[in-house]
C-alpha cells in the first residue's frame, strides 16, 4: 500500500522559510587542508587540540556510519544525544499549542517531556497488556495536527520488540512521520528498521551510542532517515552540536567492531544467565521477555524491595508509577561480577 506521503504537509511554516544561520565552518567546509590558516571564525589562534570549532557537519563519523548501514551520508544526523534529535523533530513539524504526538505508554519518559517544552500535546495510548502497540486506538487518535507517532522498539521499560505487522500498518497509513526509537537494538535480534529506508518516506529512526557502544558520557545520538527529513532538521539543528572530543572519541570506537561484538554477546550472555536465575527469586512474580539490556521484573512490593536493594548497594529503577507497570524493578544487565553480586543479594531477601 502506498502512503501519499508529502513532507510539506509537516514542516512548520517559520521553517520552511527560515534562512539557517550559515557558520564560518560552514562556508569553508574542507577540514583535511592542514596548510590553510583560519582567520574566519574569530577563534583563538594557539593550538591546544580544541582551539578551533568542530565540523558542523560531522562529516568523518559520518562516512563511517554510512559505510555501515549501508545509507548515504545525507541520510544521517547527528546530536548531542538522541534527545537534541528528538527535540529537533518537534521543533521541525510540531507547531506549539496546535499539533500533537502520540506515544504508547510505558515508553521513553523524554518524548512527553520534550512535548510539554515545546507546548505540544502528547495523546498517549496504552499499550496492550502483552506491550505491543494497539492499532486501531492509534488510528482513532489521530486527526488533521498529529504530526509524529513514537515507537520504542525494543521498547524501554519493558524490553520487548514491537511486531513488524503494527509497524509497517503504522508507516503505510499514517500520513505523518512515524519514528522508531533504537536506542536498544543492539541487543535483538531483529533487523534496524534503516534497512527500509528506502520504502517509507515518512521513517525516522534513531540510535545513540550510549548503550551497545558504552559511550553515554560523550553524547552522540543519531538519526536516519530520508534525505527530505534530514535536510529540515539540519536546517534548524545548532551549528555546532556536537563537539570535537566528542567526534573524535565516536570515530574511535566505531573502528572497533571485534571489541563492540564482543561486548554485546556478553552483555546477552549475562542477561539469559541473569533471567534464569531471576526465575527461582521467589519474591519475583513475573519476569518479561527482552530484547534489551536490562529485564523488567515484577515483584511482591516494588517500593520495599528497591528500599531492600538500595541498603545493600545496589541501585536499580523503580518503574512501578509507570502505566501498566505496578510493582516492577528494571534491572540493567551489568558484569558478571556485578551479577552475582545482585543474584547474592536477591537470595538473601
Amino acid at each position: 500500500m502506498e502512503n501519499s506521503f508529502d513532507i510539506n504537509t509537516l514542516v512548520r511554516d517559520n521553517v520552511k522559510i527560515m534562512k539557517p544561520y550559515s557558520s564560518a565552518r560552514d562556508e569553508f567546509e574542507d577540514f583535511d587542508t592542514a596548510e590553510m590558516i583560519f582567520l574566519d571564525a574569530n577563534e583563538n589562534p594557539f593550538e591546544n587540540g580544541v582551539n578551533r570549532y568542530p565540523d558542523p557537519q560531522q562529516v568523518q563519523v559520518k562516512d563511517v556510519l554510512a559505510k555501515q548501514r549501508n545509507l548515504k551520508t545525507n541520510q544521517i544526523l547527528l546530536g548531542n544525544g538522541s534527545d537534541e534529535v528528538l527535540d529537533l523533530l518537534f521543533r521541525a513539524f510540531c507547531e506549539p499549542k496546535v499539533d500533537n504526538v502520540i506515544t504508547l505508554p510505558p515508553t521513553y519518559g523524554m518524548y512527553g517531556v520534550l512535548a510539554n517544552i515545546n507546548a505540544v500535546q502528547n495523546r498517549e495510548v496504552l499499550l496492550s497488556d502483552d506491550f505491543q502497540p494497539q492499532i486501531e486506538k492509534i488510528m482513532e487518535a489521530i486527526d488533521e495536527n498529529t504530526k509524529i507517532i513514537f515507537l520504542c522498539s525494543p521498547n524501554n521499560p519493558t524490553g520487548n520488540s514491537f511486531s513488524d505487522e503494527s509497524v509497517v500498518y503504522l508507516l503505510q497509513n499514517f500520513k505523518g512521520l512515524v519514528v522508531i526509537d533504537e536506542a536498544y537494538i543492539d541487543f535483538s535480534k531483529k533487523d534496524s528498521w534503516s534497512n527500509e529506508l528506502d520504502g517509507y518516506p515518512n521513517l525516522v529512526i534513531t540510535q545513540t551510542l550510549s548503550k551497545a557502544y558504552g559511550l553515554a558520557g560523550i553524547r552522540l545520538g543519531i538519526c536516519y532517515s530520508s534525505v527530505e527529513v534530514i535536510s529540515v532538521l539540519n536546517k534548524i539543528k545548532p551549528p555546532y552540536n556536537v563537539n570535537e572530543l566528542t567526534q573524535k572519541r565516536a570515530l574511535n570506537r566505531l573502528q572497533e567492531k571485534d571489541k563492540i561484538n564482543s561486548e554485546i554477546n556478553s552483555i546477552i550472555e549475562q542477561r539469559e544467565a541473569l533471567f534464569n536465575v531471576l526465575l527461582q527469586v521467589n519474591f519475583i512474580e513475573k519476569i518479561f521477555p527482552t530484547e534489551a539490556n536490562f529485564i523488567l521484573v515484577k515483584v511482591d512490593d516494588a517500593n520495599k524491595r528497591y528500599a531492600e536493594l538500595i541498603a545493600k548497594g545496589i541501585v536499580i529503577r523503580n518503574r512501578t508509577t509507570q502505566a501498566l507497570c505496578e510493582n516492577t524493578l528494571r534491572l540493567t544487565v551489568g558484569t558478571e561480577q556485578e551479577n552475582e553480586k545482585l543474584i547474592e543479594v536477591l537470595r538473601q531477601l
